[in-house]
């Protein structure tokens, strides 16, 4: 069983590991600053009505029988304030023609801006890539508790959510957008750049040009990354695109990876959210047909957050567990019969 919860001080291992990976680049190869995140999360978890801007939840998969952390994911409550506000180009067209020798062109353009109220965020999300397409379906649990968590707490979060995503990398794991200007009024590599604005995103604005930027002065590499993702990256835009999220022409001024925004409230597994009194007694034969999705305990501590994958079926305000493994279940969330629930199904 794979218990998606809230992050702990003794995860911190765990974390290091996670941020070893190649291409990961929410978590710092450093172990003070993943203290300091562990910390936020803790904080942010813990206190009833915590600041939004100041927010961010981190969650993990932990596999019971091994005691091992499988994957991690993170919410921050808001991404863009007046101290570190949201940068992204807006792509865009611009349209020229001449009448002198009958001819025109369409040209691209990138143009900086940013927003200093901006959304909440997902993101965040490492799995153990030997666990990708598994058939515990980690990767999809670990991504959907976030959406679980921002369901059942709304005045935590802003009205709108957004979805940052990696685009493809080169043969040197480079960004062609990044080589192509970010490195050339930064003098900086990528990774170092995007490090510095973790703490502080003072030099985008100093050093980026401030106008519209023609993508065909760029390389055809770097013109062909805007607002694209790498193969490994596709399934996420299908998922995210299923449930609600669309691209709406902004992209990463780093390296051009496409930003993907919704309300909240259109999300489709934070719409289909219940909340339900848990049947341990009487049969199923009332109920619909069983599915899978997340579960958790209403009634937990304050500052935890546990949740499940398990397959039930549901009748009027009434959840069973159709699994055979049930009573583990209701032991690891603390759950006893008419205990509140929510159920979030899988999409």
């Amino acid at each position: 069983m794979i218990l998606l919860r809230e992050i702990r001080e003794q995860d911190l291992e765990a974390l290091e590991s996670f941020s070893q990976i190649p291409g990961f680049i929410n978590l710092p190869n450093d172990r003070d600053l993943l203290m300091e995140k562990i910390q936020r999360a803790k904080n942010s978890f813990g206190q009833a009505a915590p600041l939004i801007q100041d927010s961010k939840y981190l969650f993990v998969a932990e596999d019971l029988e091994n005691k091992k952390i499988l994957g991690t994911s993170m919410i921050a409550g808001q991404h863009g304030t007046v101290e570190s506000p949201h940068f992204y180009f807006e792509v865009g067209s611009e349209e020229r023609y001449s009448s002198t020798i009958s001819t025109g062109f369409i040209h691209g353009t990138l143009k900086l801006k940013y927003e200093t109220d901006g959304p909440s965020e997902i993101g965040g999300l490492v799995l153990d890539p030997e666990l990708r397409n598994s058939e515990a379906r980690i990767g999809r649990q670990i991504s959907f508790v976030r959406f679980l968590f921002l369901g059942l707490n709304r005045e935590r979060f802003k009205k709108k959510i957004l979805a940052e995503l990696l685009p493809p990398l080169n043969k040197r794991g480079q960004s062609p957008l990044w080589e192509a200007i970010g490195r050339r009024f930064t003098n900086m590599d990528y990774w170092e750049a995007d490090q510095l604005s973790q703490k502080s995103k003072d030099f985008i604005l100093s050093l980026f040009p401030s106008g519209k930027i023609y993508t065909a002065f760029l390389s055809a590499e770097a013109r062909n990354s805007i607002g694209k993702v790498g193969k490994e990256t596709e399934p996420v835009v299908h998922m995210l695109n299923k449930i609600g999220f669309t691209y709406r022409g902004h992209v990463d001024p780093f390296d051009g990876g496409p930003h993907l925004l919704s309300k909240v409230e259109d999300v489709l597994p934070v719409k289909k959210i219940q909340k339900l009194k848990l049947n341990c007694q009487e049969t199923a034969s009332l109920y619909s047909p069983s599915q899978f999705g997340l579960i958790c305990n209403l009634e937990q501590a304050p500052g935890e957050f546990r949740s499940v994958m398990v397959q039930a079926a549901i009748h009027e305000d009434r959840i069973q567990l159709t699994e055979p493994n049930q009573a583990m279940v209701c032991s690891v969330l603390g759950l006893g019969s008419d205990t509140q629930v929510a159920f979030m199904p899988f999409y």
